[in-house]
């Protein structure tokens, strides 16, 4: 018998890949369940497995007294003496061996339930010890079932779940049919450990180019950063620690089957590889490949670039939907605003107007203040002392008139007042209008159609302006 459980606790650990110390313990934990079950808990138990036997043994232990009360917790001195201890004294506590074949049907099952429980909880162990460091890597599993949107993938030795929101949209899957995804997380439950999977993360992208790219998984070409609208498009920036090796060439491979493959497997989704640049301006002109950029204005504090560039490049800048602009600010970190260079122009003339109009301003001041940055009234106001009297030409004093002629700008600008004035006059003019149609000759001269104002009217019309805006 002894034999036979060795080899059932060598079977098992090797079948579920669990330790063997751990069935050992399961086993004893069992038995020790088996007999509170026949004894109840006021009795003090231990088990302990014998590899020489092959046996699990349980002990109960007993109190020595003089005369005993309760023979179940309880053993008199001589018998002690006798059958366990010859030198056992009054108050000592000894361990006597019990018969497990004497636990009954209740108690077998109670052990078998709890080796069971314990079998799976370290079975639910090592599939979180086995992933919980593959964050971040791909595997590739099998669907399995369906769960409301989301799917469950048999992994092997476990299952994962891909969320309808980490899936590629109108991506399509059948029952049995193999699937790759990106290890999201890996989480503890009352169950069995959570695998999240993600197939819509940039990470997946990365992780695929990496394995399809030699250069990238030796360290020589670098993915620095990547942006995806999964299923449609994807940007990623690429750079090179050997000066002979394309970073670009070497992710597209020979005509382009490195990059085929990738598109391949995120079922066409087009990607732009970009030449990764340190300075920021020629990154996001890069990014926004294949427009070509006129200007690029950097507010460093906003986080912001404003790109300026030729009106038949603004649809291509900005790309369908907004989605060129859109990606390269996901790419860059900066908040892109596209123009073109007709919208530059006037809003560049309106605020140069708008910088003249600050009381104490002079023309050739207002252009060193546009050229150093300093575009509207609101930068004017902003501004410090030290920042305008740092520019040749302004004193302290001078300074100290410019902000507060554009603090009182900002406070009453002149196309309000202009907007009132017009109001007012517009007003006055209604009013006489309004009296003049009120006399007999006008009435009469009412009952005349007018037929060249008419058709004057119906005629008058403003083209639209449209706005373009970048994500």
């Amino acid at each position: 018998m002894g034999l036979n459980l060795n080899r059932m606790i060598d079977q098992v650990a090797k079948e579920k890949g669990i330790a063997r110390d751990t069935l050992v313990e399961a086993l004893e934990a069992a038995l020790v369940s088996a007999a509170r079950k026949k004894y109840g808990g006021r009795v003090e138990l231990e088990a302990q497995y014998s590899d020489e036997s092959g046996e699990v043994e349980v002990f109960l232990f007993k109190d020595v007294v003089e005369e005993v009360e309760d023979a179940t917790i309880q053993i008199d001195l001589q018998t002690a003496r006798r059958e366990l201890d010859p030198e056992a004294e009054i108050g000592d506590q000894l361990g006597v061996k019990m018969d497990t074949e004497s636990f009954g049907r209740i108690a077998a099952q109670t052990a078998k339930q709890v080796i069971i429980q314990k079998v799976k909880d370290a079975e639910r162990e090592n599939i979180y010890a086995e992933y919980k460091d593959r964050k971040a890597d791909v595997v590739t599993g099998v669907v399995q079932r369906f769960e409301k949107r989301n799917i469950v993938v048999n992994l092997g030795r476990a299952e994962a779940i891909l969320p309808f929101s980490e899936q590629i949209p109108r991506e399509n899957y059948r029952q049995n049919d193999r699937i790759r995804a990106l290890i999201l997380d890996v989480r503890r439950t009352q169950k069995d450990p959570q695998i999240i999977l993600s197939r819509s993360n940039p990470a997946f992208l990365v992780k695929l180019f990496e394995q399809e790219v030699p250069e990238i998984a030796e360290g020589i070409v670098r993915i620095m950063c990547a942006a995806r609208e999964p299923g449609q498009r994807a940007k990623i920036g690429v750079r090179s620690t050997d000066a002979d090796v394309d970073p670009v060439g070497a992710c597209v491979g020979m005509k382009g089957s490195r990059v085929q493959a990738v598109v391949q497997e995120l079922r066409g989704e087009k990607i732009d590889i970009i030449p990764w640049n340190d300075d920021p301006a020629h990154f996001v002109c890069n990014a926004l490949a294949p427009a070509e950029i006129s200007k690029v204005i950097i507010d460093q504090d906003t986080g912001t670039m404003e790109v300026i560039v030729a009106d038949d490049q603004l649809s291509l800048a900005i790309g369908k939907k907004g989605q060129n602009v859109r990606l390269a600010a996901k790419l860059t970190g900066w908040k892109i605003d596209v123009r073109s260079e007709s919208k530059e122009e006037k809003i560049t003339g309106e605020s140069f107007e708008r910088l003249l109009a600050i009381d104490g301003m002079e023309e050739e001041t207002a252009t060193m203040l546009f050229d150093n940055g300093y575009r509207t009234p609101e930068d004017i106001a902003r501004a410090t002392l030290a920042e305008l009297s740092s520019f040749i030409g302004i004193t302290e004093d001078k300074a100290l008139t410019l902000i507060h002629g554009a603090l009182r700008y900002l406070a009453n600008p002149p196309e309000e007042e202009e907007e009132v004035e017009e109001e007012v006059a517009s007003e006055e003019v209604a009013q006489a209008e309004a009296s003049e149609a009120e006399s007999p000759e006008a009435q009469k001269e009412a009952a005349v159609p007018d037929d060249a104002a008419a058709a004057e009217a119906g005629a008058s019309g403003e083209p639209v302006a449209e706005d373009l805006r970048s994500a």
